[in-house]
């Protein structure tokens, strides 16, 4: 296939480009400049790499136009924040049956009602990133299903590996969490620590979108979750982590409004996105329709990204920490 990535060079697109030179596919990696992946790989030799600047193009129209001439097979929407962009898209690529793979996000759902949440459960979007996702699905779900479009939407949770920090047990991206943790120091968390966070691995996502280049009439049209097999709580979660490092967890409770008081305002700010959705998602959808099968737990895919921020000398721990 003749496959075109738009987001190529981000977390996901360095699993994903090698997963689909791999294949034997065509590969036109698209992104705003010509900065390394986050994940070196020699398939990047073997891809076309085009810039483009897509905010300033969608504004002008001529993105649209660059995208239908490179006459793809499939394309890969990993970048889609507005549903007024993926809107420019609908028409060329229903023109030509290309395949459109929209990168989501399980943050489309807000609030559960019951766990795991399915695709098609209620939704109480939170936020204009989750409204914003939402807005997109609705626009790619109504071409599908009314007027032809082959899109398939899927919905990741918190992307998570080697060479970026991940969510911690706090609910945020604080490395002193990870710091404390294996040193054996008071770690403060939210009410009971029985809110949930649900990462996957980055090669997980790309293993989806490999999945879902041709996928079945079952699919088109619908929406996927992409996580790891089971959310993690808050407790259990810095319990593990502890262990990481040979330490037990020294955990300390309290409500949020005085762990936000404990607690830089950034950080705070995150762990309230993350802790007043607690998501807990069911994958059983995207098993059964495009075959998914996890490779990570979601404590695997967060100590692989621990251990590397360890070795690149952005986590400092305490002496002999981090060796288990």
């Amino acid at each position: 296939m003749r496959i075109v990535v738009i987001g190529a060079t981000g977390h996901v697109g360095g699993y994903l480009i090698p997963r689909l030179v791999g294949a034997g596919h065509e590969v036109l990696a698209m992104s705003r400049g010509l900065r390394s992946p986050y994940r070196q790989d020699p398939a990047w030799q073997q891809v076309v790499r085009i810039t483009a600047d897509r905010e300033a193009e969608d504004a002008a129209g001529t993105f649209v136009g660059r995208i239908a001439d490179l006459k793809a097979d499939v394309v890969v929407d990993m970048v889609c924040f507005t549903a007024e962009s993926a809107r420019q898209l609908v028409e060329p690529l229903r023109r030509s049956g290309t395949t459109l793979l929209s990168c989501g996000s399980i943050w489309v759902h807000g609030p559960a009602v019951e766990v795991p949440v399915t695709e098609d459960a209620a939704r109480h979007s939170l936020g204009s990133y989750g409204i914003g996702k939402a807005a997109i699905e609705a626009v790619l779900h109504d071409e599908s299903r009314n007027r032809g479009l082959r899109s398939v939407v899927l919905h990741p949770g918190h992307i998570s590996g080697p060479g970026w920090p991940v969510i911690n047990p706090a609910g945020n991206l604080d490395l002193g969490v990870w710091q404390q943790l294996a040193a054996g120091e008071r770690v403060t968390l939210a009410n009971f620590g029985l809110e949930t966070v649900h990462h996957v691995h980055a090669d997980d996502v790309a293993q989806a979108f490999a999945l879902a280049l041709d996928p079945p009439p079952s699919a088109i049209g619908e929406s996927f979750h992409i996580t790891s097999p089971r959310a993690l709580t808050l407790r259990g979660f810095a319990e593990a982590a502890a262990r990481w490092f040979g330490k037990e967890a020294n955990l300390e409770f309290v409500p949020f409004e005085q762990f936000r008081q404990l607690t830089a305002a950034g950080h705070a700010d995150v762990s309230f996105e993350h802790i007043s959705r607690s998501p807990s998602m069911s994958i059983a959808k995207a098993a059964q329709i495009l075959g998914y099968e996890p490779r990570y737990t979601s404590l695997q895919a967060v100590a692989e990204a621990v251990h590397w921020l360890r070795d690149a000398g952005q986590l400092v721990l305490t002496p002999g920490a981090g060796s288990h």
